[in-house]
């Protein structure tokens, strides 16, 4: 089981432009393809699940990208993968750019880039608009996106700079507002928005300012322009 077969499994869904509601449906069918696959070469530690955690992590976040990229090309942006920042050994001149407008400044600790999945940007000047934490559940990082967010308050280089989490939220953790959980606590306090890929309707997810069906993301995304 690769990526490009999630992928195929998303294309092979989206008949009517919506299967990212269905994200959640599409990692079951792609957990039963990973098994499959893995009983075949399973790993030293005999740990399946494990495994298919580490895949659907790494390949989520991937899909997300693939998602949105081509709406976010349509807005004038550009969009690319966290990894691509941090890991590259030699950086194109533009990407070198944007690294520089990201980074956060720890003093005599040097700089560091904020742990996010995707970073959306003005080509252009390579101004950071927005940066992206993708996880299937809520309590798969939403704390460390909360500490990023405040990290890049501290600079007038960044302080602009949009932090959204996109996630099917396959816990519950964003649908009511009462009793509300910490999850979203940290949402509706510390971030600038989350975004859920769910079939559930705006009737049964109690939307705010912060808390939104993926659907409005692009017009989000849109006002940030204006």
């Amino acid at each position: 089981m690769k990526y490009k077969d999630l992928q195929k499994l998303y294309e092979e869904k989206n008949h009517n432009g919506d299967a990212y509601k269905y994200v959640s449906e599409l990692l079951e069918k792609a957990k039963q393809k990973h098994k499959e696959d893995w009983d075949k070469n399973p790993t030293k530690d005999g740990d399946h699940e494990q495994s298919w955690r580490a895949f659907k992590g790494k390949n989520f976040e991937k899909l997300v990208q693939y998602i949105i990229k081509d709406k976010v090309n349509d807005l004038g942006l550009t969009v690319v993968n966290g990894n691509a920042l941090e890991r590259s050994k030699k950086l194109s001149e533009e990407l070198s750019k944007v690294k520089r407008n990201l980074v956060i400044n720890y003093g005599i600790y040097g700089m560091h880039l904020p742990d996010v999945d995707i970073i959306i940007y003005q080509k252009k000047s390579c101004k950071v608009l927005a940066v992206l934490s993708c996880k299937v559940t809520l309590r798969e990082r939403i704390a460390q996106t909360g500490y990023w967010k405040l990290k890049l308050l501290e600079d007038e280089n960044t302080k602009h700079i949009k932090v959204y989490f996109i996630t099917p939220d396959e816990d519950g953790t964003l649908t009511k507002k009462s009793p509300m959980k910490k999850g979203r606590a940290i949402v509706e306090a510390d971030l600038d928005g989350s975004y859920i890929l769910t079939e559930l309707t705006e009737e049964d997810v109690e939307e705010s300012g912060k808390v939104k069906l993926f659907d409005k993301f692009i017009k989000d995304l849109k006002n940030l322009l204006k």
